[in-house]
């Protein structure tokens, strides 16, 4: 992601020449950096070579020009400016690919000294993988370390590398080497316990890449990517990571300081009915599964009192639930109960946007029925989801719940945590709570 920064000073050099065209200069750098993030050319690379890059490069480019071309020959029909304008498009086009030159030749020479390199695990152990762990030990360009190979099983064949544990031993392994990438290099490896594996709170924290050949897949953006002519595809990475991480935390602390100063009326309104209704002990804490796997107590207005913690923590609907006073009920309707969660959004447990939080005995139970429910944690959970403004809340299928949940987090964007956002109010709005 350290190109980003590179790319958006480039585009905004135009302005230091000429203030005239600032608001088509923002526009067209904000319009190009999209079509760049679309086209895959953020994503990580093991082999860095802009000579590679620069078809697709190019092609964005052109795209971005051409649009932003038209645009302004709609709004302005002075050809003049028009001509003037396009003179700064063409000057910061060719400024990213110089910046993009300079920025991958620091990213290699970072990676040769080894100031910049992440530990990998290679899953297999056949000749591939032998062959693997050799590059990455002689070719530190590729900016990994190679930390061991685990396997399916203990076997140690003739020309196979030695082994550090196997597909069980994964999770430990991951943490005691440091691990944040993992190469699938092994054709024979059973998917299905190698997709459990992967789904588990330490191992959804790697970048997670394969040879190609073995997945069938074609490289993001067009661009083949390979290590020592090895052919690889990344096929998940942590989207939520570095600096897209500091973009949502950031946006998450605006929005829920905002929403409290904005809401503080309507939650001291929902606090006084709550106390009418319940009497004292307005607030319902309960433990919750978050990041990772990593307990938190999640708060929210109290819509009856539990008789128990163990009905509090395993009984799944109280919609029906007479206890249940008219107050309550409008709340949970209206998902007013939920504005309490502003604060687990400022104290870090939570963001605005993502998976929803469940209780430790349904995590466990449907991480053990559904293999990809425990990769819902890979993420910070969230006040709303698009799996919730989907209409999937209440008793609706987990396994649907969990595949709309990891097409968010492998979809990961500001617009799209935007459109959840628009929908969620919609829904409030309409009343379509639970």
């Amino acid at each position: 992601m350290v190109t980003a920064p590179v790319d958006l000073v480039a585009l905004l050099v135009p302005l230091l020449l000429s203030d005239r065209y600032w608001r088509g200069t923002l526009f067209a750098a904000g319009l190009t950096v999209t079509i760049f993030a679309a086209g895959g050319l953020y994503r990580g690379r093991r082999h860095m070579s802009i000579l590679d890059e620069l078809p697709t490069l190019c092609g964005r480019l052109l795209a971005s020009a051409g649009t932003v071309a038209i645009i302004a020959a709609m709004r302005h029909g002075s050809v003049e400016y028009v001509a003037g304008f396009m003179r700064g498009i063409a000057l910061s086009a060719g400024l990213v690919i110089v910046g993009r030159t300079i920025t991958r030749r620091a990213v290699v020479l970072a990676r040769q000294r080894r100031w910049v390199e992440h530990n990998a695990i290679i899953i297999g152990s056949g000749p591939l993988s032998l062959e693997l762990a050799r590059l990455l030990r002689r070719n530190p360009r590729y900016g990994l370390r190679f930390a061991g190979c685990v396997d399916s099983t203990r076997r140690h064949l003739p020309g196979s590398v030695p082994l550090i544990g196997t597909l069980e031993d994964l999770e430990e392994r991951i943490a005691m080497t440091e691990c944040d990438v993992l190469i699938i290099a092994d054709p024979e490896c059973p998917e299905p316990a190698l997709m459990e594996l992967l789904s588990r709170p330490a191992s959804a924290g790697c970048d997670l890449w394969a040879v190609q050949r073995l997945w069938g897949s074609r490289s993001p953006g067009g661009m083949p990517d390979h290590i020592g002519a090895i052919p690889v595809v990344q096929i998940r990475y942590t989207t939520l990571s570095g600096p897209r991480w500091a973009v949502k935390r950031a946006s998450d602390l605006v929005l829920a300081s905002v929403a409290i100063v904005v809401l503080s009326p309507v939650i001291l309104f929902c606090a006084m009915l709550t106390f009418l209704e319940g009497g004292r002990g307005i607030f319902f804490r309960q433990e919750r599964i978050g990041q990772y796997g990593k307990p938190f107590k999640v708060i929210k207005f109290r819509t009856m009192r539990p008789r128990d913690e163990h009905e509090s923590q395993t009984n799944w609907s109280i919609a029906d639930d007479r206890r249940v006073g008219p107050i309550g009920r409008f709340m949970r309707r209206t998902s007013l109960d939920e504005l309490p969660q502003l604060w687990n959004i400022l104290r870090g447990d939570m963001t605005v946007v993502g998976p929803r939080p469940e209780r430790p005995y349904f995590v466990e139970k449907f991480s053990a029925e559904h293999p990809d429910y425990a990769m819902r944690h890979r993420v910070p959970v969230g006040l709303t989801g698009l799996a919730q403004v989907s209409g999937l809340r209440g008793d609706t299928p987990i396994s649907d719940r969990a595949r709309f949940d990891n097409y968010y987090i492998e979809n990961w964007s500001l617009w799209l945590d935007t459109k959840v956002l628009v929908r969620t109010i919609a829904e409030v709005f309409r009343g379509g709570g639970r």
